[in-house]
C-alpha cells in the first residue's frame, strides 16, 4: 500500500545527496514523485516505488482548517 505523501511535504532520506543534504521537498506525487533538494535547489524525478524505500521521516506542515 503507498505511503501517504502529499504536495509540499519536507521527506528526509536514508542517502545524502551528493550536496551533503537530507531533505527534499514534493513538487509532485503520482507514479513518480518530483522532488527538490533543499541543499542545493536540485529537482529529481524518481519512480514512487524506489522513493517510498529510502524514506526515513516525512515531515508535515500542518495547516489550520
Amino acid at each position: 500500500m503507498p505511503m501517504d505523501i502529499r504536495t509540499g511535504d519536507i521527506l528526509e532520506l536514508k542517502k545524502a545527496h551528493p550536496c551533503g543534504s537530507r531533505e527534499w521537498k514534493v513538487l509532485r506525487v503520482g507514479m513518480d514523485f518530483k522532488l527538490r533538494c533543499l541543499g542545493c535547489g536540485h529537482e529529481v524525478m524518481s519512480p514512487r516505488a524506489k522513493a517510498e524505500k529510502s524514506i526515513k521521516k516525512v515531515k508535515r506542515e500542518e495547516t489550520a482548517p
